[in-house]
């Protein structure tokens, strides 16, 4: 029998994964912790917990696309950004 978020959980997964190629401490540090991330909660059956995880994955998601932005702009500030002129 096959749980009916699972496609949810897979494609948060994916999502994350993706996401983590451009991880300031690297691919392999957050291919590992968000491994081990998902495998702590492998054994949850209960719908309920199973959406409030995915929410909080999105949130995840949320942060990470956060800070990949902020690391963008400051990048841009700092190289449009002449104090001489």
């Amino acid at each position: 029998m096959s749980n009916p978020l699972r496609g949810e959980v897979v494609r948060l997964y994916k999502n994350l994964l993706y996401l983590g190629r451009e991880y300031p401490k690297g691919t392999v540090y957050f291919r590992e912790r968000l491994k081990v991330a998902f495998m702590k909660n492998k054994d949850v059956t209960d719908p309920e917990k199973i959406r409030k995880l995915i929410d909080r994955g999105e949130f995840v998601i949320k942060e990470l696309e956060a800070l990949y932005f902020l690391r963008k702009y400051r990048a841009m500030k700092k190289r449009y950004y002449d104090p001489e002129h």
